[in-house]
């Protein structure tokens, strides 16, 4: 006999916590977890509401006075590339890009430390292991891969030439950079947007209209390079809008900024119910 059940995660808030992105300030998260045979749908569905991927996590923003993080991401047809957009593009065009299954290498770690020292050296993951470092990678229950860039004229240093990494979960309408990183040596490259550049080229070869980003946080300089790119939308009451000029939107705090967390979790749109045996 076939009996059809609704899919019903558990949703749980973090304890506060200093908020990485602006000063002062504390953070919380509404999570749920991503686990079983609807994974992926999960996935699919609550990255349209603003969650994002940490290994079997998908977490949202819920902070008790603050909504100054939107979930970002750019709109692959309306997308154009700046004039500096098109250097950097031009600057990188030597290196290699390679897709792999989610597996981590020493060489990735490698890069991974020297990323973190120089860039979030008193960061949440400042002291992440090389065996943390790989259940961030692998610990996935959804299409994922590795993007790797090398340089092929540098296979014979101790890395093979590595030169950047971004985990990027795939999903039905588009790619989430999960976590990227790269060598923090080239500054003057710019790999970091070289990476958002070939992934909005990678939609585009996949037929994909999006390519999620993370979050959007106004008045943090770590976010600021976000609202560069051409076709940016926020996630922002319930609805992906077109971000518009980055100068309108306001970090202020405010008590009543966010709903309560039951009214919340009771706004979440779920996947369809699915057939199980029974």
């Amino acid at each position: 006999m076939r009996h059809t059940l609704t899919i019903a995660p558990q949703f749980y808030v973090t304890a506060p916590q200093p908020c990485p992105y602006l000063d002062g300030r504390m953070e919380r998260k509404l999570f749920t977890a991503l686990q079983g045979d609807v994974a992926e749908r999960l996935n699919d569905s609550l990255s349209k509401q603003g969650f994002r991927r940490s290994q079997n996590v998908l977490y949202r923003p819920s902070c008790a006075e603050c909504s100054a993080c939107l979930s970002a991401r750019i709109n692959v047809e309306a997308f154009r590339p700046s004039r500096s957009q098109a250097r950097v593009a031009k600057r990188n065009r030597y290196l290699q890009r390679r897709a792999t299954s989610p597996w981590a290498t020493e060489e990735q770690y490698a890069l991974f430390r020297d990323y973190l020292d120089s860039r979030h050296a008193t960061g949440g993951m400042a002291d992440m292991d090389l065996f943390e470092f790989a259940a961030m990678v692998e610990e996935t229950p959804v299409k994922s891969r590795l993007v790797e860039y090398c340089d092929p004229e540098a296979r014979r240093e101790a890395n093979g030439g590595l030169r950047a990494v971004c985990l990027t979960d795939i999903l039905d309408d588009g790619l989430s950079m999960v976590y990227s990183f790269f060598d923090p040596g080239l500054e003057r490259d710019s790999l970091g947007t070289h990476v958002i550049l070939d992934h909005i080229q990678i939609a585009r070869e996949m037929g994909l209209p999006y390519v999620y980003l993370g979050y959007w946080v106004p008045g943090s300089p770590k976010m600021g390079y976000k609202s560069r790119f051409a076709g940016l939308e926020v996630y922002q009451n319930r609805a992906w809008q077109p971000i518009g000029n980055p100068e309108d939107y306001s970090s202020d705090t405010h008590p009543l900024s966010i709903d309560p967390i039951a009214e919340q979790v009771a706004r979440i749109n779920l996947p369809d119910t699915r057939p199980v045996r029974g």
